[in-house]
């Protein structure tokens, strides 16, 4: 027997059992990897000249048993490699750090200060008005009692202050 025709029956065999394979790698945890896999035991059988075979469904199910650990060995490494880079970039708990980085933390200074010194620049009154509504999360009703002044009063000057802010957002996303 040729190596062409063994090859040829060797596909034959998979295409007979491929529901078979199929079964085996789910059975085994592939789960949706399944597919792929009987994929790949295609693949190999179909470039690969392996010469007779005298137990041809036994090679294939070996050949997918043998992709499938190679799979999970894959899997388990890249897992390792990625906690282990976590671990040295992240201080070691694996996860992300809650500390930004230190460029971040001194634009967001500059932002802040920029934006205390655009609600100052509005006047006492409004800057207090959104420090007590906004950052403290006082209710306007009792900002406006705190401050002596009506409701209306106090919406007018919160609108006065998100319109500033929101100047000042627009021109800093253009820089």
């Amino acid at each position: 027997m040729s190596n062409a025709s063994s090859s040829a029956g060797l596909e034959a065999v998979f295409l007979e059992n491929r529901e078979k394979l199929l079964q085996f790698l789910r059975a085994r945890g592939a789960g949706h990897a399944a597919e792929d896999l009987v994929q790949e035991v295609w693949l190999r059988i179909s470039k690969a000249a392996p010469g007779p075979v005298a137990a041809p469904l036994s090679y294939l199910f070996r050949t997918a048993d043998l992709l499938m650990i190679d799979r999970y060995r894959a899997e388990r490494q890249a897992l390792k490699r990625d906690r282990d880079w976590s671990e040295v970039n992240a201080g070691g708990d694996g996860g992300a750090s809650d500390e930004p980085l230190p460029d971040r933390r001194i634009a967001a200074r500059q932002d802040a200060a920029q934006v205390l010194a655009k609600l100052d620049a509005l006047g006492p009154r409004v800057a207090a008005a959104f420090r007590r509504h906004r950052v403290d999360g006082v209710p306007q009703r009792q900002v406006a009692v705190e401050l002596g002044v009506s409701l209306s009063t106090l919406e007018s000057d919160l609108r006065a202050a998100y319109r500033a802010l929101a100047e000042w957002k627009e021109r800093g996303d253009d820089v």
